[in-house]
């Protein structure tokens, strides 16, 4: 059968291919170290399960909702944006979606026209480029400073009239980086001088090891940088939650509803027992986010220095958030005889059986995305065969 162009233009997901191959290898008996997986290794907390296991035994989860989400979780969003941010929004401003990356597919397809340019600041996560495509955007990649950030200067250069909106991810996916609220101020500022929509992913939010907790919502910056902003986010990586499929989108109140209708004849609604769960994890107890993310912050304190000391590996700035490094590989290409980060990547999982990511799917070659999410004994044994593999 013959595909749609726009169904043969897309590349599969980098990060979940890894995975695939991963699992595998793993089934052939290799023993792999996967460091590809963006996701929590820490069990959803008791509290946020009970929930949907009362929820079903309540027969209250057995039928559709509205399509934006049932009442108690706009409300509960409503609220924790006005608890953890201070931003004040109505619940009409709040539409839930199958999970954070739904949100931004449907966005996507809500406010882009063919040809409609994207500014996709580098590096980027890997789905942001294809879901442009799909929407029948321009994905326009902006390359960074030597920081891995972007300044308001370069984000100059790029723009057209035909440029629509920006993506923004702090803390970033995938190198853990975070713009400070002046460094986001400015992009904000220029967006608003250029009349772009500014898209802010703060799906790590929460997850900051370094300076202000949470970090600052693009939605705290000004009114008139605040009426160009979506926000995306969702409870996937703060409360542990990715297989629950929970995300939402916050912005001004015609975007919501176009997205609203889209979305109708999507996924219709996201799923009404994950709903009933996100409700306790946005307004229940939050010491076990808290305990988390000190487990995080003690694996990056250790891991970092590590893959700093491994031969051809260069790491400029200590993440400050997610769980992610990022580190610039090029000399450790070099010194293995290799043109490619997918051929440098490809070596790693099949002769050092340890899976990362390749910086091309991000937008930035010559780096490679490990993910610190798994246990540390773990991640010392990844790092030695790192180690012993480039030496």
């Amino acid at each position: 059968m013959q595909l749609s162009q726009r169904a043969c233009g897309v590349r599969p997901s980098a990060t979940l291919k890894t995975g695939q191959q991963a699992a595998q290898l793993r089934a052939q008996g290799v023993d792999v170290i996967n460091l590809s997986v963006g996701q929590p290794d820490y069990p959803t907390p008791a509290a946020i399960r009970e929930a949907a296991v009362t929820a079903i035994r309540a027969n209250q989860v057995n039928s559709y909702t509205a399509t934006a989400g049932t009442p108690a979780l706009r409300e509960a969003i409503v609220q924790r944006l006005k608890e953890s941010q201070r931003v004040d929004v109505t619940a009409e401003q709040v539409v839930v979606t199958t999970g954070a990356k739904m949100a931004l597919y449907a966005l996507f397809q809500t406010l882009l026209d063919p040809g409609d340019e994207v500014l996709l600041p580098a590096p980027y996560w890997v789905s942001y480029a294809e879901q442009v495509k799909l929407a029948g955007g321009r994905p326009v990649e902006v390359a960074p400073t030597a920081t891995l950030k972007v300044t308001p200067e370069q984000l100059s250069v790029a723009v057209t009239a035909a440029t629509k909106a920006i993506v923004l991810n702090s803390p970033q996916n995938p190198s853990g980086l975070v713009y400070t609220a002046a460094e986001l101020q400015a992009i904000g500022k220029w967006a608003v001088a250029h009349d772009l929509i500014i898209i802010a992913d703060e799906i790590y939010g929460e997850l900051v090891y370094d300076g202000p907790v949470p970090v600052p919502s693009m939605l705290t910056l000004g009114d008139e940088i605040a009426a160009h902003t979506i926000l995306v986010n969702g409870v996937s990586k703060t409360y542990a939650m990715t297989g629950w499929r929970i995300g939402y989108a916050v912005g001004p109140v015609n975007v919501m509803t176009a997205l609203k209708n889209g979305l109708s004849h999507m996924t219709g609604n996201a799923a009404a027992v994950s709903q009933a769960a996100a409700v306790a994890a946005l307004t229940g107890d939050q010491a076990p986010v808290a305990k988390m993310k000190e487990g995080f912050k003690q694996r990056l304190d250790v891991v970092y220095p590590l893959l700093a000391a491994v031969p051809g590996f260069k790491l400029t700035t200590k993440p400050q958030g997610a769980f992610y490094l990022f580190p610039d590989v090029t000399a450790a290409m070099a010194m293995k005889g290799y043109t490619t980060t997918d051929d440098f990547v490809a070596a790693l999982l099949n002769d050092a059986h340890i899976a990362v990511v390749t910086g091309e799917a991000f937008g930035l070659p010559g780096h490679i995305r490990l993910s610190y999410a798994t246990d540390l004994d773990t991640l010392k044994t990844a790092l030695q065969r790192l180690k012993s593999f480039m030496e």
